[in-house]
């Protein structure tokens, strides 16, 4: 386990830090799932764990009215198509792609209610009520960045099978990813399995998933976002986020590394071919560096770039290009999409799946205000008032799409011009806590990789959601990419402990027994009632203490250092109850025991109350047992002893019976244990 420097309070006075701030409402995002698929251990244990701890955290701490926590499937996409394809090629009986979507919708649903997955929406792009609402905001987006002139009309190469005689849509060609450095193992038309885009005819060694030949190229008109135009503007919001905001810094970095000049890379050994076709190049700076086996040489704008690129292929010049923006498409010609509207000569179009996906948390917040009775107009309260934030989750695989894409659309559709710091009234750029890959046994995971995740359902059949909760929280993702190894699926058992079960031993073990022994001294000697007093002056400094740094590594998205504060905070109780009540029973001193008492129920109500984001099972079945009401999360008490929340008529706690656990193991452990 990491240490961790604790300091006093005296310290934390010393060093002046204020208490963060938190908005006055929020909503909360983790990303959308493709429809064709079932959630993995990655989707829950490297997203929506997060997010939910998050989501419950700001419901104690801001008021669970001023907090929406919203996701859903992504319906459309090729992905999607391309699966349910593949179903009905192998002779399932499936009526049709929405049923198909649907039952997939049901099942994802269904495991995050199982991980106490606390959403107040899970919609569905293509369902429902979801479905239509979706639907007018894209053309409200749409329209929009039309008649504020975002959008350019784009002849670009389609891949077409002329075997089965069509277009071939994004997951229908496989090839190499033409970024330098890219380690993906696969690329697809117009983007890599680490979201790298590119145009198609950079794909390297196209091949039709149809027929598994290397398809022809047509050119095909489609609508494109003029992203590459908000590259200065993109650089500044950045520095913004870096002066200005708590965003991570491997975030800020990642997003800076698609800011690039456009750069073709060409290996050393071919830079004679070059320098004789230099005058043939639009103008360019040459870089090189001692130690690569590559040159790089850097252009103006991306038309210059690309008009190198071919005539450098032409001339059989093996090369790959950088990380550059690229306009960003809109439009794509799959039947199964979301609409876009009929503009000038362009008809029949739907969206591509990313675009529209990453304005779709804004119509699952109107579809969740009119389920409650208010008016859907109300989004604008939440996602554009400075006096609100968007918290969204995603996994750093997605960075482009939410660090560069969104944050460029958005800016675009505001009323005034694109600002990184938009007024008040304008759609508010979202705040993103990106975390790296959660791995599979040392390995990167995934349903299109050789080495296939675990499904999220299938781990519930060894451990409980509290369980994995606490571990998967604890990984450090904001950080680095950690491996999640579970002993049931290692190839060679052994007889040590199962690290998935670490930290939640803190709670099945050493919670578990503090709290009984509170409980039944309190019925042996006092008839269930804690006694009245004051509560030790350093027991409720370490509990202030221990609050605000809780409340600090919340602010910043730290959440592996939450399990160790809890963690620190739960064994001093459990060594201050051991060696106190130990010299009050061998004494016989009653104003001992009642002290002890009075000082560890304060204990436990303080990480009851942190805990509560965490562990809401096990937390809610103290508050039970407390007697007490939902005021006991509420952050207005956090300070408050639990004598200031009970009635005046109403103290005595509810009898607890010998041997019962407030935090459970799963019941195959038993048998080990």
């Amino acid at each position: 386990m990491e240490n961790i420097e604790r300091k006093t309070s005296k310290e934390i006075k010393s060093n002046k830090r204020k208490r963060p701030e938190f908005p006055k409402r929020a909503v909360v995002t983790a990303g959308m799932p493709y429809g064709n698929k079932e959630l993995h251990f990655g989707h829950i244990g490297g997203v929506f764990i997060h997010a939910d701890v998050y989501a419950r955290f700001l419901r104690d701490r801001i008021g669970k009215e001023n907090v929406i926590f919203v996701s859903g499937t992504d319906c459309y996409g090729s992905p999607i198509l391309e699966s349910f394809r593949k179903l009905c090629e192998d002779g399932n009986n499936v009526a049709n792609i929405q049923d198909y979507v649907k039952g997939n919708h049901e099942k994802q649903k269904h495991t995050l209610d199982e991980y106490e997955i606390s959403l107040n929406l899970y919609g569905a792009s293509a369902l429902g009520r979801t479905g239509e609402i979706h639907n007018e905001v894209s053309k409200q987006v749409f329209q929009t960045l039309y008649d504020q002139g975002y959008l350019q009309k784009l002849s670009t190469a389609q891949f077409y099978d002329p075997e089965f005689e069509v277009l071939l849509n994004g997951r229908q060609v496989i090839g190499q990813c033409p970024i330098q450095g890219c380690s993906s193992e696969r690329g697809y038309a117009d983007e890599c399995a680490l979201g790298h885009q590119y145009m198609p005819s950079e794909l390297i060694n196209p091949k039709s998933t149809l027929s598994g030949k290397t398809p022809l190229v047509k050119e095909v008109m489609n609508w494109y976002f003029k992203l590459d135009e908000f590259s200065e503007l993109l650089r500044d919001m950045i520095e913004y986020l870096r002066d200005n905001s708590n965003s991570r810094k491997y975030l800020l970095n990642t997003m800076e590394e698609f800011l690039r000049k456009p750069i073709i890379y060409v290996k050393k050994s071919q830079m004679d071919l070059v320098e004789k076709i230099t005058k043939d190049l639009p103008q360019f700076e040459c870089v090189e560096e001692k130690n690569k086996p590559s040159v790089s040489l850097v252009f103006r704008n991306l038309e210059d770039r690309d008009t190198a690129r071919e005539v450098l292929s032409k001339k059989g010049i093996y090369l790959r290009t950088g990380k550059t923006l690229v306009p960003f498409r809109l439009s794509g010609n799959i039947e199964w999409g979301v609409k876009v509207p009929d503009i000038e000569e362009l008809k029949d179009l739907t969206f591509w799946v990313w675009p529209e996906s990453l304005w779709a948390p804004i119509s699952f917040t109107k579809v969740y205000l009119e389920g409650c009775g208010k008016n859907p107009e109300d989004w604008k309260e939440w996602w554009n008032r400075k006096d609100s934030k968007v918290y969204q989750f995603i996994g750093e695989d997605n960075i482009y799409f939410y660090g560069i894409a969104e944050m460029a659309l958005f800016m675009a559709l505001g009323k005034n011009n694109p600002n990184v710091n938009p007024e008040d009234g304008d759609l508010q750029l979202p705040h993103l806590i990106a975390n790296n890959h959660v791995l599979f046994m040392d390995k990167k995971a995934s349903s299109s990789s050789a080495v296939k995740p675990p499904m999220a359902q299938e781990l519930l059949q060894f451990y409980t959601p509290e369980q994995l909760r606490m571990h998967f929280l604890s990984l450090g993702l904001d950080t680095k990419s950690v491996s999640f190894q579970p002993k049931v699926f290692a190839k060679e058992q052994n007889d040590g402990m199962d690290p998935v079960l670490k930290e939640g031993n803190l709670l099945t073990n050493v919670f578990n027994r503090i709290i009984r022994s509170c409980f039944y001294t309190v019925q042996k000697y006092y008839d269930s009632i804690i006694p009245e007093g004051d509560i030790s002056s350093q027991i409720r400094e370490d509990a202030n203490e221990t609050i605000e740094e809780f409340e600090w590594h919340m602010y910043q998205h730290e959440f592996h250092r939450l399990t160790y504060v809890l963690d620190t905070y739960i064994r001093n109780t459990n060594k201050y109850w051991v060696n106190n009540i130990r010299i009050a029973d061998k004494e016989v001193n009653d104003e001992l025991r009642r002290q002890v008492l009075i000082d560890v129920f304060h204990a436990v109500r303080t990480i009851t109350t942190l805990l509560h984001p965490i562990a809401p099972i096990g937390c809610d079945m103290i508050r039970e047992y407390l007697g007490l009401g939902e005021e006991l999360w509420s952050w207005g008490n956090i300070y408050k002893p639990l004598s200031a929340l009970f009635s005046d008529n109403c103290r005595k706690l509810m009898f607890l019976e010998p041997k019962v656990d407030f935090f459970k193991k799963h019941e195959s452990q038993f048998d080990e244990n």
